[in-house]
């Protein structure tokens, strides 16, 4: 039976890699991200690209009626939607600190229980986190408010499974380092990651359909190289 994928963030980077490798397994795809038109493009008859924002309860709530339409289940969830942010603390701004959580981890707790209330069960969710997230890892000024909202995904994944642990529902976390995306020429101008968005893309694919098999509530550390 086809695998049903839902996955965040999908307009660049790792996210739009995760559609194609997704789509070309012929699973149903559920693309979710403010700027559909990336996927869209990609022309593949069994990949919906769906515009959502999920900072607004009213547009989570419509992708998921839109969904619930095509299929009656999810066998995986990928929460790889993300905001960055490197502000001096002392002139930080609150509105911007909202932001980043609103993405990071408002967006993930509200889509990923609605989903749960729509479908019953998730398969597996995968939450992606950041290394700068983990406790006593290399942190880099600027980053509180990001760091800290990829802190607070990670104890979210665990609390998750733990609530969850007599149903067939699993929930794991990806705490990635150095990847060549977008997002990092922005946090860090001149950088090389030594692993890029596809090569990332295809571990976390495999990890989404296999890693239930092995863990559940755990956060494992995806990274040879932190900036």
């Amino acid at each position: 039976m086809t695998k049903t994928i839902i996955i965040t963030g999908t307009s660049r980077g790792i996210g739009f890699e995760l559609v194609k490798i997704f789509a070309e397994k012929q699973y149903q795809v559920f693309a979710l991200s403010r700027n559909d038109k990336p996927v869209n493009a990609l022309g593949h008859k069994n990949v919906f690209s769906l515009s959502c924002d999920l900072s607004d309860e009213s547009s989570i709530q419509k992708n998921i009626e839109y969904i619930s339409a095509k299929t009656d289940k999810v066998d995986i969830l990928i929460n790889n939607a993300g905001k960055f942010m490197n502000q001096a603390f002392e002139e930080t701004n609150v509105n911007d600190v909202r932001a980043v959580y609103e993405a990071n981890v408002f967006g993930v707790f509200g889509l990923t229980s609605k989903l749960i209330r729509a479908f019953s069960k998730i398969g597996h969710t995968v939450n992606i986190s950041s290394m700068g997230g983990i406790q006593g890892s290399v942190k880099f000024p600027g980053l509180a408010a990001y760091s800290s909202s990829k802190a607070a995904l990670i104890c979210m994944t665990e609390l998750l499974a733990e609530e969850y642990k007599e149903t067939e529902m699993a929930f794991n976390c990806l705490a990635l380092g150095a990847v060549e995306t977008e997002m990092l020429k922005e946090a860090f101008p001149g950088f090389q990651a030594p692993v890029n968005a596809k090569e990332m893309a295809e571990y976390i694919s495999n990890f989404a359909i296999e890693g239930k098999k092995y863990y559940n509530g755990k956060t494992l550390q995806v990274s040879n190289s932190t900036p």
